[in-house]
Parts: structure tokens; sequence; C-alpha cells
């Protein structure tokens, strides 16, 4: 009985060496005697010889990594600190166990160093407006630059933007003078619609010189129900003039 259980664990351990299941989501590179097989293996059930065979697994899935944030000169001498993240994946699982050492440090380097490059390139006011072209570069410059690892960059996005304290009052110094700019712009056309409106009115009394003394006793009206000790009667400019001519 005890050699029967000893010999099932023997068999259990030899198993456990030579049958691997490999997921959907994953390759296997297999080293025979230390030259690597044709394809990668998988996904499914693969055989292995103990002491002969070694297999490194490799995920096709999207990897998503954090860029760390990166001190960055813009084009108008701007400090800026900048972190974006990346979304790649392994396309071809051969080319990035053979080429590379580590695809993940290696990638991860490459993104930080080229988007301190990329960045560098373009001014303050084209980081914060042109994130959508910004991003495009980057994606296209890591990607043909990745493709010698096998791997496909999916997307880079940049995620914030930190600015120093003092170009942080500046440009709220420079919003708030520009929403007061729009006040008196607003409030000036406001003036000349009025002033517009006040002419054309003028203009249609004095074609009417009922309409003037319509508005005179309507001023007088306007006038009379106030709870004043004092009424002031307006008298037209035109009795003025009549009189200055005689």
């Amino acid at each position: 009985m005890t050699s029967t259980i000893i010999f099932l664990g023997f068999l259990f351990v030899v198993a456990s060496m030579i049958l691997k299941v490999i997921p959907e989501y994953e390759r296997a590179i297999v080293f025979r005697l230390g030259r690597v097989l044709s394809t990668p293996k998988g996904p499914g059930l693969i055989l292995l010889i103990p002491g002969i065979d070694r297999m490194i697994r490799v995920s096709t899935r999207t990897v998503t990594m954090n860029i760390d944030p990166q001190d960055i000169i813009t084009r108008d001498n701007v400090s800026v600190k900048v972190n974006a993240v990346l979304y790649f994946r392994v396309t071809q699982p051969l080319r990035s166990v053979i080429n590379v050492e580590n695809y993940l440090y290696a990638t991860s380097q490459l993104a930080q160093t080229h988007l301190r490059s990329v960045l560098g390139e373009h001014s303050f006011d084209e980081l914060l407006r042109e994130r959508d072209r910004i991003n495009s570069k980057l994606e296209t410059i890591l990607d043909q630059n990745t493709d010698a690892w096998g791997i496909k960059v999916e997307s880079v996005e940049i995620k914030d933007v930190d600015l120093p304290v003092d170009m942080q009052r500046a440009m709220a110094k420079e919003a708030e003078a520009e929403r007061e700019r729009r006040a008196k712009i607003i409030a000036a056309e406001g003036e000349l619609q009025a002033a517009e409106k006040l002419r054309e009115a003028a203009d249609k009394m004095a074609s009417n010189p009922a309409a003037i003394q319509l508005r005179y006793l309507q001023t007088l009206s306007n006038m009379s129900s106030e709870q004043s000790t004092t009424i002031v009667f307006p008298i037209p400019i035109d009795i003025f003039k009549n009189l200055a001519g005689k």
C-alpha cells in the first residue's frame, strides 16, 4: 500500500514536470538544450522533456503601464512635470523573449525618454491644447521603436501636467484679466446698442411733434406719481431757441 502511494506520487511529480497547461491569454517559449523551438506553444496542453526543455511564459493581454512623472522644459522655457499612461501588448512572444532581456522594463524606459524629448519640442500652450496630437505622435514613435521587440503600442495618454506655484499664479492672473476684458467689451457693446436705439427713437420722435408732446406728458405723469413736494416741469428746448431768435 505504501509503495503504491509512493509510486503514484512519483507519477504525479513526473506528470507535473512533463505536462503544462497554457491559458488562452499566454504563450510558451520553449528552449530545448538552449535552442528555442520554431514557434511559441499554446494555448492548451504542452509536453516538456524534464532536464532538457525550459519554458518561459509570455502574456499576450494588454498591459497598462504608468509612466513616472518626468521633469520637462517646454520649448518656451516653462518647467512642468508630466506623467502619462501607456497601453501595449505583446504580438510576437518569440521576439519579446529573444530580442530584449526584459521587455516591460525596456518599454518603460523607452516611454520615459521619448516623453521628455517629444514634449520638449512643444510650447506650454500646445501641451495644454493639443494633447490628442501629441499623444498620437508619442504612440507612433513608441510603436516604431518597440516593433523589434514584438510589442504593439495601442495608446499613449498624457494624464497630469503639474505647474510650479508661480506659474499657476501667473495663469490665474491672466485668466482674471481675460474675464475683465470680456466684461468690459460686453458692457461697451451694450452701451453702443442702447445709444443706437435711443438715436432711432429720437429720430422718429423728431419727425412727429405729437410724439414729443405725448412723451412730455408721460414724463409729467411719472413725476407726479412720486411722493415728492417738489414738481419739476421740463421745458422743451425749442422754446428757448425761439426766444433766443427774437
